[in-house]
């Protein structure tokens, strides 16, 4: 690219199927619009597209940690600076409509006017491969929850012979377990107590490999967390799946968060001012990853049980006037700068091995 060769910055409005970008030069010029697959060839193309109008000062992306995921990855490696772009504000929206370009302009705007600096998540490295793991493990869970639920609901409705055979076992589990072995007779599918034993049946062995999911899954899961953050594994109160959350709430490249307190803003555990006139005071943050604020909860109880500076520190509060609930969103807040830091080690480590 010529010395003299113009600076652009664009925006991306990602979809599934295709993207829409929108290059503006310095002065908030629009100097070009392109509508592209959202494949990797696409994503390609529009790169060279980008390139071909100047030199790209930096490219903000909606959605970079979905479906503008493999955007952001192929931008990246082309060494073009991205930021996180969030939708357009509501009332933006109702007063200048709604359309791809729009979205996409928008989004370049904000960049050029340096309103975003959010660097996107590392989906490259150990902790995106914990998080897909994470996915797998979770939606095996709550489906092993929801087909307990049925089970149990289902023995609850079945006829009196059956749920007394059920009954010899007195945990769901138990029951599961005796529900495998029903032989349901295809042939009378039209009698309520066959259909009972074909559906609890059903549920039984669906229970049954969901179980074997959720193993396998740990199995894989847990060396993973321990190798990737034994800093972290290391502090009172972090378990693997603590240690696996905080991770996906920081990314692999942790160094995007400016210090421990953007990273207690983003699990929500920052005081927010709320304070007016001659009332001082502030709140409770309500936002944030709400996943990586019950992981600081937890990890805040073990610690008031097991922890004697803990437990002197809220003695010490409560003299004060504190109330409990107050002390441990302090508590939350120190476990954030402590978490922060380890995370910030072993994830350094992990990039330097």
């Amino acid at each position: 690219m010529a010395e003299n060769a113009p600076v652009v910055v664009a925006g991306v409005d990602c979809h599934s199927q295709f993207h829409h970008a929108v290059a503006l030069d310095d002065r908030g010029r629009k100097v070009g619009e392109l509508r592209f697959d959202a494949t990797r060839k696409g994503c390609h193309r529009a790169t060279g597209w980008l390139k071909s109008l100047g030199t790209v000062r930096e490219v903000g992306v909606e959605s970079s940690g979905s479906y503008g995921a493999e955007l952001t990855r192929v931008l990246i490696e082309a060494g073009i600076s991205v930021v996180e772009i969030n939708r357009p504000h509501l009332h933006t929206r109702h007063r200048k409509g709604k359309s791809d370009g729009i979205d996409a302009e928008a989004a370049a705007r904000q960049v050029l006017a340096g309103e975003t600096r959010i660097a996107p998540k590392d989906t490259t490295g150990v902790v995106e491969a914990i998080r897909q793991l994470k996915v797998a493990q979770d939606g095996a869970l709550k489906a092993r929850a929801a087909a307990l639920v049925q089970l149990r609901d289902l023995i609850v409705t079945a006829p009196a012979e059956m749920k007394e055979a059920l009954s010899k076992r007195k945990t769901l589990r138990g029951r599961a377990t005796l529900c495998r072995r029903l032989r349901p007779d295809i042939a009378r599918m039209h009698e309520p107590s066959e259909a009972a034993k074909l559906s609890l049946r059903s549920l039984a062995r669906r229970i049954a490999t969901l179980d074997e999911e959720v193993v396998e899954l740990d199995s894989q899961l847990d060396p993973l967390v321990r190798k990737t953050a034994p800093r972290t594994m290391a502090l009172l109160g972090v378990g693997v799946g603590h240690a696996t959350q905080l991770l996906i709430t920081a990314g692999q490249n942790i160094d995007r968060l400016r210090g421990d307190s953007a990273f207690a803003h983003l699990c929500g555990a920052d005081p927010i001012p709320a304070s007016s006139g001659k009332t001082v005071r502030h709140r409770l943050n309500p936002g944030g990853d709400r996943d990586a604020n019950s992981t600081l909860h937890m990890i805040a109880v073990v610690r008031l049980r097991y922890c004697d500076r803990t437990r002197a520190y809220v003695a010490r509060r409560l003299e004060e006037g504190r109330t409990k609930r107050e002390i441990i969103r302090c508590l939350k807040r120190y476990i954030a700068r402590e978490l922060y830091k380890s995370l910030r080690k072993d994830l350094i480590a992990i990039a330097q091995a």
